[in-house]
């Protein structure tokens, strides 16, 4: 009986170990890779038991950190408890904030993601024929994937999510205009309640063919030409040699997809603008989580931006 106990009896790791259990293992090769990586005592203790439990073992990576008995390893196996990376995606990050991020955890590589979401654009062409890459698509989110995770995996999950989300919100038609307004939507306010109304200011400025003029969208194409400073300088704007198709100052209409992965609050937006006259907004204060204000004459825009400009000036002085 002493013997048996010994066999059975709770281990610890010497120090927290990886266990990759492979598809197709048998449970004598799931048994001798736990006794070897110091999990269990006795391989043959584990194989016993799945004699007697006769339980369905599951492929993945395993973490082994604290002292377990022979069958409280058995059932964190049987039942699936894999190892996995948690990682939020926030709204509003486009791709490549999205691979840093990723590889910052742990998984995979900046380069391989963004690769991934270039090659692997077929995946939502059935949404979006004119779509150069994911971007857009990429739900926002928090994630589990195992290190094992490749980037081509893990930015099919975010599409897949992606897909339930625009189900659930009846987004079937135009999906490439929705989600490219969405994206600018979600990058011009962090307020919940204004993001309809900015919505409603791009929508009527696209209809009566004025150039949307938004930064975000100008910073996204000078950062695809490894040509962001920091900050917008006139150059950027008017000079051709830094000129891009995400210069909504310079070209009229959208630009020519995407510049974020936004929310489902942003998608809503721009599903269903408000209902107004506005053509202009500009932050009230310094604060970029701050309300907007909103005008629909130029003339009333330009004191808005005098109170922005006199805001962010008292607060540089602080």
């Amino acid at each position: 009986m002493a013997i048996v106990w010994y066999f059975v009896m709770p281990e610890q790791p010497a120090q927290p170990v990886f266990v990759e259990i492979a598809r197709g293992s048998s449970s004598s090769r799931i048994a001798t890779e736990l006794e070897e990586a110091g999990v269990v005592r006795s391989r043959w203790a584990f194989v016993g038991l799945h004699l007697l439990r006769r339980g369905r073992l599951k492929a993945g990576e395993y973490r082994f950190e604290r002292m377990a008995t022979v069958a409280e390893v058995y059932d964190r196996i049987a039942r699936g408890d894999v190892f996995t990376i948690a990682v939020t995606i926030p709204e509003g990050m486009d791709r490549r904030e999205i691979g840093e991020r990723l590889a910052r955890a742990g998984l995979g590589t900046k380069e391989g993601f963004l690769e991934a979401t270039r090659t692997e654009v077929g995946r939502i062409h059935d949404l979006d024929p004119q779509a150069a890459n994911l971007e857009g698509y990429l739900f926002p989110d928090t994630y589990r994937f195992a290190r094992s995770a490749s980037e081509l995996q893990m930015a099919d999950a975010m599409v897949k999510r992606f897909r339930v989300e625009s189900m659930r919100l009846g987004l079937t038609s135009n999906v490439h205009e929705v989600v490219t307004l969405a994206s600018i939507v979600e990058k011009e306010t962090a307020v919940s309640e204004e993001r309809p109304m900015v919505a409603s200011v791009l929508e009527n400025r696209l209809a009566k063919r004025m150039p949307l003029m938004t930064d975000p969208a100008v910073i996204y194409g000078l950062r695809s030409q490894n040509e962001w400073r920091g900050a917008i300088y006139a150059s950027d704007l008017s000079d051709r040699s830094h000129d891009t198709p995400y210069n909504t100052y310079r070209h009229a209409g959208l630009p020519p997809g995407p510049i974020s992965n936004p929310g489902s609050a942003s998608l809503r937006a721009a599903m269903h603008p408000a209902k107004t006259d506005y053509l202009y907004f500009v932050a009230t204060g310094d604060d970029p989580q701050g309300h907007s204000r909103f005008a629909s004459t130029l003339d009333e825009h330009e004191k808005n931006v005098a109170i922005y400009r006199k805001a962010r000036k008292q607060a540089g002085s602080r």
